[in-house]
């Protein structure tokens, strides 16, 4: 089997010849951590927002290669060149969220342009654009139907909250619930058009990216997430099936109280499973791994940042003993390879999942 056909068969809770390997998303410190082993010639550590073009062009070639050499069986895209950058530390996306750049990672909302139904009057959001998928050009050109092709889309919590502020979305809830459908009907238009563009490029499996959860248990409760959250991105995800693609759902955080609702949705994945958060994979495996497949789950808080290689080579091999057999199982990290995990431990998930993946 190639890396595509091990994906799709672990999507649909079936056995492929070995467990498949993916990288949900990872920043630049552990891709030129990682590339060093691979080649010469990378640029010293630094956001790709303070790099020339060469620089990152190298540094993409270099994710390109690192998914060729270790194995990696799916490869994530997600929009380059959709925010402007501010000075002073800022950007701006194309829906006017404005951020702070952090060195730890995801940049910071700190400014929303939807706060009031006036806001809302006097804004235009904004629409997709095919450049902005450039990365999931360059996937689909180097890989050839060899690897799964993935997209993180950013769902209609977290759209819906960068564009009110999130004190003032839960608010609004309450107080004037008809706003808070209004500013996510307008992510939900986005993402289906963009979704339309996705299908066209050639991609295998939508990725919902809409955090809804802390480490005790989900932000808001089950009734206003199916009605504020699920009942959005069910849209996406019958468009998505319509159309053949695989669907999962990505949420750090404790999900139990939501799981029966994500069961119904028809998602075919539920991805990072953060341990720290009471997701264990044996008893998330025990529930429903006859019904969605599961990405994620190796430690990347402790294990990946602090642990040793043998410690990680550990936890892959008891991760697939958990929840390996039958086949609906994916190894990739507990959320990202951020900029605090060990390079060293990264490669020793990779290899050790070809050490104890195979099925026959």
């Amino acid at each position: 089997m190639n890396g595509r056909q091990r994906i799709i068969t672990a999507l649909d809770i079936r056995e492929a010849d070995r467990v498949p390997l993916y990288i949900h998303a990872i920043n630049e410190a552990p891709i030129i951590g990682i590339g060093k082993y691979l080649t010469e010639g990378l640029p010293e550590i630094k956001l790709f927002r303070d790099m020339t073009e060469a620089e990152l062009l190298k540094l993409v070639d270099t994710l390109l290669l690192i998914h060729e050499e270790f194995q990696v069986d799916g490869f994530t895209s997600f929009e380059i060149g959709h925010e402007s950058n501010l000075g002073s530390g800022l950007v701006m996306d194309d829906f006017g969220v404005t951020y702070e750049i952090s060195d730890h990672g995801l940049p910071v909302p700190r400014r929303h342009p939807v706060q009031t139904p006036a806001d809302l009057a006097g804004y235009t959001p904004p629409v997709p654009k095919k450049e902005h998928l450039l990365l999931l050009d360059m996937a689909r050109d180097r890989f050839k139907g060899k690897k799964a092709l993935f997209w993180l889309m950013r769902g209609a919590f977290v759209r819906t909250w960068r564009l009110m502020g999130m004190e003032n979305m839960m608010i609004q809830m309450f107080e004037n619930p008809g706003f808070v459908h209004d500013v996510a009907r307008i992510t939900l238009d986005y993402n289906m058009t963009q979704l339309e563009m996705l299908i066209e490029a050639g991609l295998d499996v939508l990725v919902i990216e809409d955090d809804i959860a802390g480490n005790e248990s989900p932000l808001i409760s089950p009734a206003h997430f199916r009605e504020f959250v699920n009942k959005y991105n069910r849209q996406l995800v019958e468009k998505a099936r319509r159309a053949g693609l695989k669907i999962v759902r990505h949420s750090d955080g404790n999900l139990w109280k939501l799981l029966d609702i994500l069961l119904e949705t028809g998602y075919d994945g539920l991805n990072p499973l953060e341990p720290q958060a009471g997701m264990s994979l044996k008893e998330v495996k025990d529930y429903c791994g006859d019904s969605l497949c599961l990405l994620g789950n190796i430690d990347c808080q402790q294990l990946l940042p602090k642990g040793t290689p043998e410690e990680v080579d550990a936890a892959v091999a008891q991760a697939i003993i958990d929840a390996g057999k039958g086949g609906g199982l994916i190894i990739c990290s507990s959320n990202s390879l951020h900029p605090s995990v060990d390079p060293d431990n990264c490669i020793a998930m990779f290899k050790a999942v070809e050490k104890y993946g195979k099925y026959r």
